[in-house]
């Protein structure tokens, strides 16, 4: 007996992609759009709900194709009305979502991978290791997901105004997925999120993101966290392939590309002891010179596997008026959300590490106590 053939989830499938399927049908381009607007817009995942549609049209779609977003087990709002959801995606794995509030404005922040293969030593997520890239469908499924939350949607008010892919995972080791979903994030029959409006944030994949360049002009983070290659090394491993002036180089061809004069963010995770202190900030100000970015200063949110601690309060800010004072835009992000464990860095999720890098870590901490 012939196994019935997989069915195509048209969530993950952007504008250009939804075309060439209903081609592949007989249908006319256009409707892409109608079912764009019926998933995206009004959250609707059942064919028959597709009034538009010819009736023979939603059979037929019915038996070929699925609308399937991720399954949410857990959905947490902090006391400071940051909002945490864990969505199920196979065989046990989670990743976690988080929306962030702020007046008008509302910054999800999207995971790419189950896990992470670059183990940065101040992230909780390298810490659960890394079992596979997430499909287009299962990353754009965490924006309709939270979309969804907010439903009947109001055009007049978008609960959703800003998307970062800051999640877990690096962005840039799932460059073809994370593109498509990032293209629905912008599409204006999706969800018309404006490319200043979403931001990739990667670790310094070089050749990723020269290519990033050649296809999409989203705005670019730059997870930095250190002044010099010594250090940088020892906090963000991918550094040893590509370091520092080659990562910058790239970001200055990335942005020379755009078509506006936009800024990268530099991010800073400020470490007590490690790189908090004011000469590292002296440094980074040279560093940096003649890059167009702003920096942004996260302090270091603690979790159960590292013994780094998060700096005071006057040191952050020691930091950051040695970096204002050489000329440059610098913020201190506030800590979100860290009672349901949803700040930065916190991110776990559940992944069936292919890598053991989980068990590694316990391992040494069961002899290390």
């Amino acid at each position: 007996m012939t196994a019935p053939a997989e069915k195509t989830n048209l969530l993950g499938l952007p504008k250009a992609k939804l075309e060439a399927f209903f081609e592949t049908l007989g249908e006319k381009k256009f409707r892409a759009q109608q079912i764009l607007q019926w998933i995206h817009q009004r959250g609707v995942d059942d064919f028959d709900q597709m009034t538009n549609m010819s009736v023979a049209l939603r059979e037929k779609l019915k038996e070929i194709a699925e609308i399937r977003g991720p399954e949410v087990v857990y959905d947490e709002t902090s006391k400071d009305g940051t909002r945490k959801w864990v969505m199920r995606m196979d065989n046990g794995n989670n990743v976690e979502t988080v929306l962030i509030p702020d007046g008008e404005r509302g910054t999800l922040c999207v995971s790419s991978q189950i896990g992470c293969s670059l183990d940065c030593t101040f992230c909780s997520t390298g810490k659960r290791g890394f079992n596979r890239n997430l499909t287009a469908a299962e990353i754009i499924g965490q924006v309709w997901v939270a979309r969804k939350a907010f439903m009947p949607y109001e055009p007049s008010s978008r609960p959703i105004t800003n998307v970062v892919m800051m999640g877990m995972g690096e962005p840039l080791l799932n460059f073809d997925n994370v593109v498509d979903a990032m293209n629905l994030m912008m599409e204006d029959l999706a969800y018309g999120i404006s490319k200043r409006r979403v931001t990739l944030s990667t670790s310094g994949v070089v050749p990723a993101l020269d290519r990033l360049g050649e296809v999409t002009d989203v705005s670019l983070a730059i997870s930095l966290h250190a002044p010099n290659d010594e250090l940088r090394n020892q906090l963000v491993p991918l550094n040893k392939k590509y370091p520092i002036s080659e990562l910058l180089a790239a970001t200055r061809r990335y942005l020379a590309r755009l078509p506006d004069k936009r800024k990268a963010t530099i991010e800073y995770t400020v470490i007590q002891g490690v790189n908090d202190k004011l000469e590292h900030a002296k440094e980074l100000a040279v560093v940096l010179k003649g890059l167009p970015c702003k920096i942004n200063l996260i302090p270091f949110n603690p979790f159960p596997e590292s013994d780094f601690e998060r700096p005071s309060m006057n040191a952050t800010r020691r930091f950051q008026n040695a970096l204002t004072e050489a000329g440059y835009v610098t913020t201190v992000r506030t800590p979100r959300g860290d009672d349901i464990d949803a700040a930065c860095g916190q991110l776990v999720g559940r992944v069936e590490d292919r890598t053991k890098r989980s068990q590694r870590y316990i391992a040494v901490q069961q002899v290390n106590p």
